[in-house]
């Protein structure tokens, strides 16, 4: 029982590891397309940008409902990033010690 808690642990950070790569990837690929560095005519790119707004989109918009941009920064993202890096660094590993020892 014990390794079946590590690996569904292990699943959850490592997703959400991945998310905070996508919020990142979304944002510098928001900031290329804003500068005209990237277009999004591009076949590829628009597919890239429409698939990392729809992962993060869940995500990210409750939060940019109470956090408008600040002077045209949106600081949105870093928040979301906190906020999952503490559930991944802080919450997790506490939440599955107390499973560990409530099978023990």
């Amino acid at each position: 029982m014990i390794a079946i808690i590590n690996f569904v642990f292990f699943i959850l950070s490592t997703l959400i590891g991945l998310l905070i790569w996508a919020i990142i990837i979304n944002a510098i690929l928001s900031w290329l397309v804003a500068f005209d560095v990237i277009n999004l005519r591009n076949r590829f790119v628009y597919n890239v940008a429409t698939f990392l707004d729809r992962v993060t989109a869940p995500v990210m918009r409750p939060v940019q409902r109470f956090i408008p941009p600040l002077g045209g920064v949106d600081i949105s993202p870093i928040l979301v990033i906190l906020v999952l890096m503490g559930t991944r660094d802080i919450l997790l590993p506490a939440l599955q010690g107390a499973l560990i020892r409530a099978f023990i």
